[in-house]
């Protein structure tokens, strides 16, 4: 049984419920009806992850990035637009030759922000790509044989267009792992379109936003989901659940150890959103796809007997076949789980 929470940890826990809370009430000023959505970001935010968004063009992914940006004080927006000739000095910076000094000076890239929006990702060269791989797993970008930091906090918020494949280069399974989450935000219903096209006949309401967190407080939230807890029982559940994707027939490849380290991480981040210091089996069921789906690769067969139901039903009969053979762990109510682990 685990050691009760202290009152220390348990006011830690408030103070980043309340931080989560305000950023997703001002972020929802400007981007409506996509609560859930939003959540997902923000517990990779918390997590430290980064997240992919696989969705048709005009769908909020921009301004959700610059909500985000905007709601945190001193947090600095950037957005890189990939296409088939960005080189991956555009992304990261470069070194110029400055006549005055005679001695070259590094000008940083777009990267070098708290928050970045790439845009169509997978419209960029592998080796453009592949420049963000550095960043996205070490925090740091290394030009001419110099490693250089980036900010903190640092969240990439990367799109891809389902629709459109031609000259498009598909990201690498490596690059997708990096991604702690992949998810969509869909267009909106007809009466929250109507809101949007009446709330901006005037201006933007990005024009009024205004931060209401600061960067200090985001480091404590990413602290607080350390002293979320996770019942050994759910921890073994979550294993077993990404084990089970690498034995699967219609699975090529299954889910590294890195989606176990991501799905129990994000749960835990996923809880304290919730209000609550414990993890519980309902917290892993919901985020199962949004952490694992992007990081399998389904057999020819598979993916042939399901093109024209879509990805979308291939993933929920994957999910749906992983589940049925791992049995869901007790406690399943959640105030035996709260006796069990020791929380009030």
């Amino acid at each position: 049984m685990a050691e009760p929470m202290s009152e220390q940890g348990k006011e830690r826990l408030a103070r980043a419920k309340e931080t989560a809370d305000q950023l997703l009430a001002n972020i929802e000023t400007v981007v409506h009806g996509k609560t859930q959505r939003i959540q997902l970001v923000i517990a990779a935010l918390a997590c430290r992850g980064h997240v992919l968004f696989e969705d048709v063009p005009g769908t909020a992914k921009t301004v959700l990035a610059r909500a985000i940006a905007g709601s945190i004080s001193d947090a600095t927006p950037s957005r890189v637009q990939c296409t088939p000739d960005l080189q991956p000095t555009d992304v990261t910076g470069l070194s110029v030759y400055n006549q005055q000094t005679r001695d070259f000076e590094f000008r940083p890239g777009p990267v070098f922000a708290n928050i970045l929006l790439v845009d169509e990702i997978n419209r960029a060269m592998p080796k453009t790509q592949s420049a963000l791989l550095e960043a996205m797993a070490e925090r740091q970008v290394t030009v001419d044989g110099v490693t250089r930091p980036l900010p903190d906090p640092f969240l990439v918020l990367a799109t891809e267009n389902p629709i459109e494949q031609e000259g498009t280069f598909p990201l690498p399974e490596a690059q997708l792992d990096r991604f702690f989450l992949k998810t969509e935000l869909g267009y909106p219903s007809i009466d929250e379109e109507i809101g949007i096209v009446r709330e901006q006949r005037a201006q933007h309401p990005l024009d009024d936003l205004k931060p209401v967190v600061s960067i200090e407080a985001i480091r404590d939230l990413e602290r607080a989901v350390a002293d979320v807890y996770t019942d050994e029982l759910l921890l073994r559940w979550i294993v077993e659940l990404v084990t089970q994707t690498r034995h699967l027939e219609p699975v090529a490849l299954g889910a590294s150890v890195r989606a176990s380290l991501a799905l129990e991480r994000t749960a835990r981040a996923w809880a304290l959103l919730q209000g609550r210091d414990y993890v519980t089996p309902d917290d892993v069921e919901t985020l199962f796809l949004p952490v694992i789906g992007h990081r399998v690769a389904f057999t020819p067969t598979f993916v042939a007997e399901n093109r024209e139901r879509g990805r979308e039903s291939a993933l929920i009969q994957f999910r749906d076949l992983v589940f049925s053979r791992v049995t869901r762990p007790e406690p399943s109510d959640e105030r035996e789980l709260k006796v069990l682990s020791g929380y009030s």
